[in-house]
């Protein structure tokens, strides 16, 4: 039963790790278009600043998931691991998910917010 838990835990853990690096490499890569746009061109600003997105979606992922680690139930038999890790990775999956739609809506707020800026100064340099 102990081996069972432990298989659990391992496979969990690794799940989670890689989903995180996954789906991190993948948003923060893409997202550089985004955060340049988003920082005016400025693109030593831009990329540092995704950088610390990054670093703080690494933290959350893998920190949500460390949390998430724990099994209740006594794990007796290859159905109940397989149970368990579906309730585990399904939860971590849709978190996973979750994070990756939040940035998305705020990289579409900050080039939002971008425009305006832009429309601001267009609007005042042809009133000059």
């Amino acid at each position: 039963m102990e081996t069972l838990t432990i298989i659990t835990y391992a496979i969990y853990a690794l799940f989670v790790a890689l989903l995180t690096v996954f789906v991190a490499k993948l948003l923060f890569k893409n997202s550089q278009t985004f955060m340049i746009r988003i920082f005016d061109n400025k693109e030593d600003l831009a990329l540092a600043t995704n950088k610390l997105f990054e670093v703080g979606f690494f933290l959350f992922g893998f920190g949500i998931g460390l949390w998430y680690l724990a099994v209740d139930d006594t794990i007796a038999s290859t159905k109940i691991l397989f149970e368990v890790l579906s309730v585990k990775i399904g939860g971590f999956t849709i978190f996973m998910g979750v994070m990756l739609f939040g940035n998305l809506f705020m990289f579409f707020r900050g080039l939002k917010a971008r425009k305006r800026a832009d429309e601001t100064k267009l609007a005042t340099a042809l009133n000059n």
